[in-house]
């Protein structure tokens, strides 16, 4: 596996995006960072992490999408991936909040950013961002944010858990290639934080009680309402209030 090790970047997103624009680079390439100073998340969100700390790498994933319509697809391998990773650690309250944010209880530890292109014969080529707090202590002005050593009392090695996540990307790979995405969904929504639990949200500047019945394989977020319809969600057309 070929893994490019940086000590500070813009964002190991672009870095890894020009790499495959300048070359032919093997799959599953990766490129990590101590210090990331640009991290992006979802529709150009912020993303930052204290130097060395935490984990900020991406990974490369070609030859595995051929259909827009199953771009989703992978968001939901590389969230429940990146879940399974951490079981094995016993973090406590582990979930994953739509789309593709890793918490710990309320707390998030961990986001993911999925950029595709499309390659002539329809191949779709994915760089896949992640960013997940390890060994980070403080926070101040992120009263949602946490880490795997603040939730668990302990230090982790970085190094171990971006190999284990790395593997089950892979492992998910194989998955998608195999016709596996129905197990892989199940999975996702067997980890889908506050499914099936009333809780109030906002759209648009309304603020209403929904009930979260899951995420249509184009990714919108289903919401049962009080006069028993079900509202589907774009990404940032609806906020969770928790």
């Amino acid at each position: 596996m070929n893994i490019i090790k940086l000590n500070a970047t813009n964002s190991t997103n672009d870095y890894l995006k020009q790499l495959v624009a300048s070359q032919d680079i093997e799959n599953f390439t990766v490129v990590t960072v101590q210090n990331q100073t640009a991290g992006r998340g979802q529709m150009g969100a912020q993303w930052s992490v204290e130097s060395g700390k935490n984990l900020t790498f991406s990974v490369l994933v070609k030859n595995l999408l051929f259909e827009a319509n199953a771009v989703f697809n992978l968001n939901v391998g590389v969230a429940v991936s990146i879940a399974q990773a951490l079981e094995v650690y016993n973090i406590p309250q582990l979930s994953v909040k739509w789309p593709n944010d890793i918490l710990a209880g309320s707390k998030k530890i961990g986001g993911v950013l999925i950029e595709n292109s499309f390659k002539s014969g329809g191949a779709i080529s994915s760089v896949i961002g992640i960013g997940l707090n390890v060994n980070q202590q403080n926070f101040d002005g992120l009263a949602r944010a946490s880490s795997l050593a603040l939730v668990t009392g302990h230090d982790f090695d970085k190094e171990e858990i971006m190999h284990r996540i790395i593997q089950q990307i892979k492992l998910t790979a194989v998955k998608l290639l195999n016709n596996g995405e129905d197990a892989l969904w199940q999975a996702y929504h067997d980890r889908l934080f506050k499914k099936g639990v009333p809780m109030t949200f906002e759209s648009n500047g309304k603020r209403f009680v929904g009930i979260i019945q899951g995420v249509n394989r184009n990714g919108m977020l289903e919401v049962a309402l009080e006069d028993t319809s079900i509202a589907q969600y774009a990404i940032k057309e609806v906020q969770l209030l928790y």
